[in-house]
């Protein structure tokens, strides 16, 4: 599903987003300098490459966009078009590609309005070597959040080579952040005004060999949280167990600080190691069980999510059994589920297929299985107190990520202490008496 960022009327640039947080992120950065160089009558499309059906709903929405703007400049940038800017460039609505590295400068759109740009601006994106991070003045975040919760992107790129993935090829090798811009750009965001910082990138596991002193993930949240004690919340996206658990500082602040949220996503894949070693994943299934009971022996209350692909080639009954088993064996509360879909030119793409009608349905049958045990998972808080930031005037997140519904407004932002009454369509129910806070 794409995330919009439209201005009240055409005059400023129009943001379409598909994929990851990440991107709706950069997205937030696009539009910022984009207005910075004066672009105006613009839609820019920022495309994911994860899937064959992102690509095709991006295609689908510049089309779309074409129609119902014919005089627009219209603008495709992001993974897709990064990997394969002649796909889009060839499409007759499209005006311009820009690539990963160029959509996130001003200088690029500027050169579009003075129309000094040829229709192609593309990076080897491989050759990157810059730090990763933007930061804008007046960040919105993303997907509806409001002014609750902001995105930092801590590092970019990839240096594994799943067999199964394209993105490296649309965001090249791994770059990180340096920690003090980290912290610099925090304090700004929570001067700000908000309450939640997410540190993002593609993976941010391998956050730090490319900087002075190899500093791991673990170090750079030790020093972000000593340095900003104003800042009451900070979440993980999506981590990787082969790398996190060697991490120490990591592991000790899980285990210690309350400011790092209860919630850590995992970037799982499968529960079966002959899929894994097929996928050229780095741990294997019983790594990834005893690394969520280590975690819940040092912090009881976690919460975890989980990237899992349905389908993958080769994968049996029995392979897949084993990734439905997963979902109970780590105490997965919520996943995030795809059914396989070949990438050209990666090495899954050439191995044999499994038909689409077989992918479909095992997805299926994994996102019952999460919808039970998230259900089950949110059921343990019924009668008890969580603390929630609103995201929306009637939704908030508690600190293990569990949706909160609210049956009267409350001030987007604001960190609420509320007694749970029920569960319902797969949120806490807030008893409307019960909300305190900030």
């Amino acid at each position: 599903m794409a995330t919009v960022l439209k201005p009240p009327a055409l005059s400023e640039p129009e943001v379409v987003t598909f994929g990851c947080r990440l991107n709706a992120y950069e997205s937030e950065v696009m539009r910022a300098e984009a207005v910075k160089a004066g672009l105006a009558d613009a839609i820019i499309i920022n495309t994911c490459a994860v899937t064959a059906e992102a690509e095709r709903q991006a295609r689908q929405a510049i089309r779309k966009k074409r129609r119902e703007n014919p005089d627009a400049k219209i603008i495709v940038t992001g993974c897709a078009a990064q990997i394969d800017p002649a796909k889009f460039a060839g499409m007759a609505e499209v005006d311009h590609v820009l690539g990963n590295a160029e959509k996130m400068k001003a200088d690029s759109y500027a050169a579009l309005i003075a129309e000094a740009a040829p229709r192609l601006q593309i990076t080897d994106i491989m050759e990157l070597r810059e730090a990763a991070g933007h930061l804008i003045e007046n960040f919105a975040g993303s997907k509806g959040v409001g002014h609750a919760r902001a995105f930092i992107e801590v590092q970019q790129g990839c240096d594994h080579r799943c067999t199964f993935c394209i993105i490296p090829y649309g965001r090249g090798n791994s770059r990180s952040l340096p920690m003090g811009d980290i912290v610099a750009q925090t304090r700004r965001l929570v001067a700000n005004g908000y309450n939640e910082i997410v540190l993002s990138g593609v993976d941010i596991t391998s956050y730090g060999p490319d900087l002075p002193g190899r500093p791991k993930l673990g170090q750079m949240v030790r020093r972000l949280l000593a340095n900003l004690p104003e800042l009451p919340r900070l979440r993980l996206s999506s981590i990787d167990v082969a790398e996190i658990e060697a991490d120490d500082d990591l592991m000790e602040l899980i285990a210690h600080e309350p400011r790092l949220m209860p919630h850590l996503h995992l970037s799982l894949q499968a529960g079966d190691d002959m899929i894994l070693k097929r996928m050229k994943r780095r741990h294997s299934r019983q790594q990834a069980v005893d690394f969520c009971a280590k975690v819940r022996a040092l912090r009881p209350d976690m919460a975890f999510g989980a990237d899992l692909i349905a389908g993958f080639p080769t994968e049996t009954e029995e392979m897949f059994e084993n990734s439905l088993k997963l979902v109970e064996d780590c105490g997965l509360a919520y996943l995030h589920v795809f059914p396989f879909s070949a990438r050209a030119s990666t090495p899954a793409a050439r191995m044999p297929q499994l038909p689409m009608p077989i992918r479909k349905a095992r997805a299926a049958r994994l996102r019952e299985r999460g919808e039970a045990a998230r259900d089950a998972y949110l059921a343990r808080f019924v009668g008890r107190g969580v603390r929630a930031i609103m995201e929306t005037e009637t939704l908030g997140r508690s600190e293990e990520f569990a949706p909160v519904a609210f049956a009267r407004p409350q001030k987007i932002g604001a960190i609420l202490d509320v007694h749970v009454a029920a569960l319902a369509d797969g949120k806490l129910i807030a008893a409307s008496s019960e909300a305190t806070g900030q």
